[in-house]
């Protein structure tokens, strides 16, 4: 059932994110598409992360983390998070610091800038909820994932 059940959540398009933490002096980075608004007031995001995860414990026990939430030019680049050492995933690649200190990913097209708030078990994963300190946007097209490639929204203006 696993990969049916998969087959038929990826039919849901989702925006594409990195989410970054420092934690022990290290910066820790992960794709995820699993990035949700909870509340307007207060300001709450959410993200899910599997609990076999190999930075689970950065995620964990940091103070938070960051939301950069990708252009439709940077597919290469979530691919580039989804593997390799943490150090090697941020080889290369240029960052920017919020002001809390945690990284931010450059040219995306929105950031949110989050402290941990409470982790949910569920099942396989662990929601990460947390209040959102601050934030911005900027022009540009998201990236989106359905059924297991990226894409692009083309925006239709309905009468």
């Amino acid at each position: 059932m696993s990969r049916e059940l998969r087959d038929a959540l990826g039919c849901f398009a989702t925006g594409v994110t990195i989410i970054t933490t420092h934690y022990k002096g290290q910066d820790y980075g992960m794709t995820c598409s699993s990035f949700n608004a909870v509340s307007l007031d207060p300001a709450m995001a959410l993200w899910n992360i599997q609990k076999n995860s190999g930075c689970i414990e950065a995620f964990h026990n940091s103070d938070g983390y960051t939301v950069s939430v990708l252009s439709a030019k940077q597919s290469e680049l979530a691919m580039h998070f989804t593997r390799g050492a943490q150090e090697e995933r941020f080889a290369a690649v240029e960052t920017l610091r919020a002001p809390s200190g945690r990284l931010l990913i450059p040219e995306c097209v929105a950031w949110f800038d989050c402290d941990l708030h409470q982790v949910i078990e569920a099942g396989d994963h662990d929601i990460l909820l947390s209040n959102i300190r601050d934030f911005s946007r900027h022009d540009g097209s998201g990236l989106v994932f359905e059924r297991s490639q990226f894409g692009v929204v083309q925006l239709q203006n309905v009468a």
